[in-house]
């Protein structure tokens, strides 16, 4: 690879409540995935969360999730519609959509938050809703998915533009999919650790499940978790590592245009 995209998860502070050092980290990233107000963000966190990626040339996407405020979007919600789900997912599009207007920027990708992409990724039905809902409003944006789970499938099935993706800080089971939060070893929060294999999850484009599988990947975008507490210096010895082995780093709407 000569070139990937490194994201991050940020515009999700709500109100008074400060989640994560998005300033920081817009220095480093090269798209942002900013939250639609559902798990975090709120139309004044939106707006400064936009104004940053115009200031530092950062290409801005719609992160969309669970009506879950409570539990920051990461508690599964049983039970809804996926109709409905298209219908909250065109929801939280629009709203970002309509504030990156007010600035006169274009919104260039759309990713999952939270319990919902985790579900979306192994329910085909959930999956096809938001890939419907993307489709629905504009087709134009990227679709960012794990390679091999539902939400690739259903994006291909629509014709959408698939940006795959791979997390920095996350470990992964035999299937691909993310080790849940709740087990030990999910989270990687050294640098020292996750450098390393970012780069070889690169070089070699296959990740190594937390059982030691090889699962070949098509990579596009990386992703840092903006709530890590070691998200800025991660990310940062990330880009640094990416570029002294060659590699670029740029926002996918470029890569992939």
């Amino acid at each position: 690879m000569d070139v990937v995209d490194l994201n991050s998860d940020l515009g999700e502070s709500f109100g008074a409540y400060v989640i994560g050092n998005d300033e920081e980290m817009f220095k480093i990233i090269s798209s942002a995935n900013i939250g639609c107000g559902f798990h975090g963000g709120d139309p004044i966190v939106m707006h400064k969360t936009l104004s940053l990626a115009k200031e530092y040339g950062v290409g801005a996407g719609a992160h969309p999730s669970f009506n879950d405020l409570w539990g920051f979007g990461r508690r599964p919600i049983m039970g809804e519609r996926p109709e409905d789900i298209e219908k909250s997912m065109i929801y939280q599009i629009a709203a970002i959509q309509g504030m990156a207007g007010t600035l006169g920027m274009r919104v260039s990708h759309f990713k999952t938050h939270g319990s919902l992409g985790n579900m979306a990724a192994v329910d085909a039905d959930l999956a096809m809703a938001c890939a419907r809902a993307v489709k629905a409003i504009d087709r134009d944006l990227l679709f960012i998915v794990m390679p091999g789970n539902e939400l690739e499938k259903a994006g291909e099935k629509l014709g959408l533009r698939c940006a795959r993706e791979i997390f920095a800080d996350r470990a992964y089971d035999d299937d691909a999919n993310l080790v849940s939060r709740k087990i030990e070893g999910s989270m990687i929060h050294d640098p020292a650790v996750a450098v390393p294999r970012m780069l070889k999850i690169v070089e070699d484009e296959e990740i190594i499940s937390v059982n030691g599988k090889k699962l070949p990947v098509a990579i596009d975008t990386i992703c840092v978790h903006g709530d890590n507490p070691a998200a800025v210096d991660m990310a940062r010895q990330i880009r640094n590592g990416l570029e002294s082995a060659g590699v670029a780093v740029r926002p996918m709407a470029e890569t992939l245009a």
